[in-house]
């Protein structure tokens, strides 16, 4: 006699090809639209599922783990960041989490370039003048932005992220610098002919443009702070598609105001959709709505993972994207 199906409970909406294939494979309930659950609407998927598939808008903290009772056994993250879990207290109560690492690193990678453009190239302000109907045609001087190749790009996050916006920037013919925990090996810098910095002020202090593509850990919250914002040279941009609390959200509107920095292209904000109007008035920022791994390629590989990892489960292997606490 076949072993019952698990139940599985997915808190948004998936691409069709991925909530097709779960509901060939598992006991699935999907979701009808695609709005995020409220903390009760959580709590009580928890407690009827053996697997929950939440993704970043699930915050999912140790009170509501404790409140779901003992059935559910394993979270399926749909995405690669899982700092809207407690991993720790999920594990304490032997229920194993998985993401889906890799999944979107070029994707990503894509966007961190798009940006750096568009801030460096004044993109935005160009096409706000089309469509306000504002452009009167070609002129010598206007929307003068600075050319990419030659600038100096500090990278803060050398991980699989981090490499991919080196590959590229490489390409465009920027000087790649970069911060990282651990430096990489001398075989991976020779790649990129990258600079190794232990000091991140040194580093941030010298460079035209920085990219943040570290993750959001007790670390790295405002790890451009204040202080190390008003290190930038006033021609320096910003570019962060990795997480919004890493950036001091408001020093960076201080020191956009204030001339101190000279653009900023952003794909995440540190109080998520509610953003800083201030920022949203600037035409020298560049932002957008979280978009750095929408593909329908990636958002389809996502749920490929997410099913490989509750397969492996139910099959009573451990899931080959397993997060480990302390490894987070």
């Amino acid at each position: 006699m076949p072993a019952p199906r698990l139940s599985v409970v997915v808190t948004r909406r998936l691409p069709e090809v991925v909530e097709t294939r779960m509901k060939e494979l598992f006991d699935v309930e999907l979701r009808s639209e695609d709005a995020r659950m409220t903390r009760e609407e959580l709590i009580a998927a928890m407690t009827r599922a053996d697997v929950l598939v939440p993704s970043l808008t699930d915050h999912i903290d140790a009170n509501m783990l404790a409140a779901a009772g003992d059935r559910l056994r394993l979270i399926a993250n749909y995405g690669s960041g899982i700092d809207h879990i407690d991993v720790t207290s999920a594990r304490s109560r032997g229920v194993l989490v998985s993401n889906t690492p890799g999944v979107v690193t070029e994707d990503t990678a894509d966007m961190v370039m798009a940006l750096i453009l568009g801030v460096t190239r004044r993109i935005p302000e160009g096409i706000a003048a089309i469509q306000a109907g504002k452009w009167a045609g070609w002129s010598p001087s206007a929307f003068l932005g600075g050319r990419i190749g030659g600038r100096r790009l500090g990278i803060i996050g050398m991980g699989r992220i981090g490499q991919a916006v080196a590959r590229r920037a490489a390409a465009f013919g920027m000087q790649v610098h970069y911060h990282n925990r651990r430096r990489l090996r001398p075989e991976t810098e020779a790649e990129f002919n990258a600079t190794y910095w232990d000091s991140l002020d040194q580093m941030v202090s010298r460079m035209d443009v920085i990219s943040v593509n570290c993750p959001h850990t007790p670390s790295t919250f405002h790890l451009l702070n204040a202080r190390r914002l008003k290190m930038l040279k006033p021609t320096a941009v910003i570019v962060n598609t990795s997480r919004g609390e890493v950036i001091d959200e408001n020093a960076l509107v201080r020191g956009l105001k204030a001339g101190e920095i000279a653009g900023a292209g952003l794909d995440v904000f540190e109080h998520g959709s509610e953003l800083n109007p201030e920022l949203v008035a600037m035409p020298n920022v560049m932002m957008l709505p979280h978009m750095g791994s929408a593909t329908i390629e990636g958002r389809i590989e996502m749920g490929e993972k997410v099913i490989i990892n509750i397969k492996t489960f139910a099959d009573g292997h451990r899931p080959p994207d397993l997060v480990v606490p302390g490894m987070v």
